[in-house]
């Protein structure tokens, strides 16, 4: 039985009395998204026939067609397209990095490095050979976000001057960085110094765990490819795989190109019974969402409460849905999985250990009792072991489910500390 102590209980419910004001918000932002995505099934005349599944090469498959177009209109996008077949984030950034870029480019990243497992995509770790953009000729640069985790304007400038930059590169989220995520404001400033510098580069965002944290999309302040994953925040915990990616119709032929082959792009690929699961996600999206937001505010404020350091704090407002707590000690961050993964619907028996996972630098440790391998949008902790020994929670189908899990890696946290 899942029971807690009175002490962290009573602190709860202070936490909550003293978010009703952020909850409110979030409540609010989600019925804009809701109509929003609505009012794109409604124009689209979503039916049942939208859910037929294809095989083969799957011409003429009107779901995925459908599907495309609705992606695009939620995302106040020229183009999209969304499949099942995109194994995951990391392949849908690849997708977009190897469908824009050509031998002798420049990609250049505004907000430092990117996410470990695309540093490996880039050039900057792996085996050479490997088939990386370095392999194929293509440089890359970067440029570090102020200390207040602003665009650097100056150097991002100064660099787009000499012209050779095909690709400017945003990640909204922070990975594994202690910065604080960023929100759409900044990809309009991006976009406004590549006009006025750039001329024809790209403006690609990874916009993965932003989506419906905001009222708009990043090709609404003009990005020409947003890129993100269907077990994150668009799947809403109903796709089981996929990605997709939105922006403008020259952009996403070339992705598509990439996606299947030269002189056939989105013409084929078979749904195979997945279509369904995709449109309820989508449909869903704005409201899991949501329940993820309070929890992660939640969090945030039962864990400031506790004395650590959170970033976003409480009151901040959100770009995305994770919620970074340090709390630097290894020994507490493995409690905090332990006890989050003690609350999960799924394996609730077992004890996350750290592991040296392909593609991080650290080993890591991850809690995601999840319906579906991976899915960030369900209630999971990772944090790789090094110092400031940093926990990234995300998600929570449902805020209750959600909070009862943030309590028990609280309540795991808190016997640690007794023993100190």
């Amino acid at each position: 039985m899942l029971q807690f102590d009175d002490k962290l209980l009573s602190l709860a419910e202070q936490t909550e009395a003293d978010l009703r004001e952020a909850y409110g918000k979030i409540d609010r932002l989600a019925f804009f998204n809701q109509k929003k995505v609505l009012e794109a099934f409604r124009e689209e005349r979503v039916s049942t026939e939208c859910f037929n599944p294809t095989t083969g090469y799957g011409y003429d498959d009107m779901g995925r067609e459908v599907l495309d177009r609705i992606y695009a209109r939620v995302f106040e996008a020229e183009s999209a397209f969304v499949r099942h077949s995109i194994l995951s984030g990391t392949h849908a950034l690849t997708l977009a990095l190897f469908g824009l870029l050509r031998p002798g480019d420049t990609m250049l990243a505004i907000t430092g490095t990117p996410y470990d497992t695309l540093q490996s995509v880039i050039g900057l770790t792996g085996e050479e050979g490997c088939g990386s953009l370095k392999d194929f000729g293509i440089r890359y640069e970067e440029i570090e976000l102020t200390a207040d985790s602003r665009l650097d304007r100056d150097a991002i400038t100064n660099r787009l001057k000499k012209g050779d930059v095909k690709m400017v590169y945003l990640q909204k989220s922070p990975g594994y960085s202690t910065r604080r995520p960023l929100g759409n404001q900044v990809v309009a400033e991006a976009v406004e110094l590549v006009k006025e510098e750039g001329k024809d580069a790209f403006v690609v965002v990874d916009n993965c765990y932003a989506e419906f944290c905001e009222e708009h999309e990043p090709p609404y302040y003009g990005a020409d490819l947003c890129i993100g994953s269907l077990i994150k925040n668009p799947g809403g915990g109903m796709a089981e795989c996929g990605g997709y990616l939105a922006g403008t119709k020259r952009a996403i032929d070339l992705c598509a190109q990439r996606y299947s082959c030269p002189g056939i792009g989105l013409e084929i690929g078979a749904s195979l019974g997945n279509t369904k699961s995709m449109y309820k996600g989508l449909f869903y999206a704005p409201h899991t969402v949501a329940q993820a937001l309070k929890t992660a505010v939640f969090s945030a404020g039962l864990f400031s409460k506790m004395g650590y350091n959170v970033i976003p704090a409480p009151e901040d407002a959100r770009h995305d849905i994770v919620q970074q707590i340090s709390l630097l000690d290894g020994k507490k961050v493995e409690g905090f999985c332990k006890g989050l993964q003690s609350a999960s619907p799924v394996d609730s028996y077992v004890t996350p250990i750290p592991w040296a996972m392909p593609g991080y630098q650290d080993p890591v440790i991850m809690a995601a009792g999840a319906f579906t391998q991976g899915s960030s949008i369900e209630l999971s902790a990772d944090a790789p072991m090094r110092y400031p020994f940093t926990v990234y929670m995300q998600g929570g189908l449902t805020y209750e489910s959600a909070k009862l899990g943030i309590l028990a890696a609280a309540s795991e946290v808190m016997a640690i500390e007794e023993q100190e």
